[in-house]
């Protein structure tokens, strides 16, 4: 296993540097000059010049590329210049805001996503199985979006029961109990897609483990039905369960761009929104740098998992 990881580590290298070319062209290809954006009103040829020699953008883009990935891996991500900060700071500020957003929603997308899907193998064909089908397909068809600004109006507006936007009271709170109110609404708008998407894999991955010999063989011995389901037939399930649950878990981090607009939650989504609006060219890469980077992590220790659950694949590594 140590192995593995070690050879995963070393395969993810190409991985970054691949993700770190293409931010940076994808950043160099939008239209417009970033000095005359950055100047606004000063942005006379002389002072246009000046800067982008101080920037570095008068030289290739080659060149530009290989200066700002040195920086980057220095610790140097650059200076916004909207915020007049460190883009590090910003960045890494931000982003403990997201990973709570995210974390909470890929967690409530696990638990019911799993529960549902395990419901509803066992029960197959039953009114359970038709309900949850029903909600798990309405769920994946709904517009994140929307989903949020329903919700909004149903739980904020018109019952009044949760705040509709921030991470925090204006005044008060600030604790524990505070987060968790402001926090609720947007994970669950965040967690319903993939929580729909978790529920018909693991329906499908139960069911054509439940068909196998040894699930029957489990039973014959006399074991319990809960003993059956929960140590022999969902661990089994869960090594084809575990990539998509990875898959989720940037996709909830991807989501949280439009949810914490919605929801005005000052993570790195919102950030990204501000900054192209101003194009702020070194926070926005520096922020989706760090969004795909997290994205990365995510599938090495999806891998990891889905070895560590299934030695066969080990196995197949040693040949």
């Amino acid at each position: 296993m140590l192995t593995y990881i070690i050879h995963r580590l070393i395969a993810i290298i190409p991985v970054l540097l691949g993700l770190s070319l293409i931010v940076f062209l994808v950043m160099a290809m939008i239209p417009g000059d970033p000095a005359t954006a950055i100047l606004g009103n000063f942005a006379t040829p002389e002072n246009v010049a000046r800067l982008n020699q101080q920037l570095g953008l008068d030289k290739s883009l080659a060149e530009q590329y290989v200066i700002w990935l040195n920086n980057v891996i220095q610790g140097d991500w650059g200076r916004s210049f909207t915020l007049n900060r460190p883009v590090l700071d910003e960045v890494l500020e931000r982003f403990q805001a997201t990973l709570i957003l995210a974390g909470a929603a890929w967690l409530l997308c696990s638990v019911f996503g799993l529960l549902a899907g395990i419901i509803a193998a066992i029960r197959q064909f039953s009114w359970v199985d038709k309900i949850i089908t029903f909600v798990v397909l309405v769920g994946i068809s709904m517009p994140a979006f929307w989903l949020g600004l329903l919700l909004i109006m149903l739980f904020a507006v018109q019952w009044q029961w949760f705040p509709a936007s921030g991470m925090y009271a204006i005044y008060g709170g600030g604790d524990i109990g505070d987060l968790l109110k402001h926090l609720l609404l947007p994970a669950l708008t965040l967690s319903i897609v993939a929580m729909g998407v978790v529920a018909r894999l693991t329906r499908s991955a139960m069911l054509e483990v439940l068909r196998l010999d040894y699930i029957r063989t489990a039973r014959a011995k006399g074991l319990t039905e809960r003993r059956v389901i929960f140590l022999h037939a969902f661990k089994s399930s869960l090594v084809n369960v575990i990539p998509v649950m990875a898959i989720q878990a940037g996709f909830v981090l991807g989501g949280a761009v439009y949810i914490e607009t919605v929801f005005q939650w000052p993570g790195i989504g919102r950030m990204l929104v501000n900054a192209i609006a101003t194009r702020d060219i070194l926070l926005v890469q520096g922020g989706v740098l760090m969004v795909a980077c997290t994205y990365v992590l995510f599938n090495l220790g999806a891998d990891v998992a889905q070895h560590a659950l299934d030695p066969r694949l080990s196995s197949r590594n040693r040949i």
